[in-house]
């Protein structure tokens, strides 16, 4: 029931940041500038995504009774060692993870 309620949560959670940064591009593309709040809440926005497919590859792992990495790199490394996600994928993830370090990090 817990996990159900996870995936639930962490699913509203995606559809409603996808929902502000697909509004925030339609305003970029129009060459409208964003506020430094606006900014911020972007960056928030990815950081939090991006978290959430992170916890998600982990409990991923975790259900195949693996033992779960505590980097996100090695997580997702790990699915794509088991071909759970193809070397596109894999790239993609090491490119959304670096972004996600230098959000938090710089």
């Amino acid at each position: 029931m817990q996990l159900d309620l996870y995936q639930q949560e962490t699913d509203r959670l995606a559809r409603e940041l996808l929902v502000m940064l697909d509004d925030v591009r339609q305003r970029l593309l129009q060459k409208q500038a964003l506020t430094a709040l606006e900014q911020a809440g972007v960056l928030h926005a990815l950081q939090v995504l991006t978290e959430n497919a992170i916890g998600k590859a982990k409990l991923w792992i975790k259900q195949r009774h693996e033992v779960v990495p505590v980097s996100a790199y090695d997580a997702f490394a790990q699915l794509h060692r088991d071909k759970l996600i193809d070397d596109e994928a894999m790239r993609n993830w090491t490119a959304v993870i670096g972004l996600r370090h230098r959000i938090v990090h710089d």
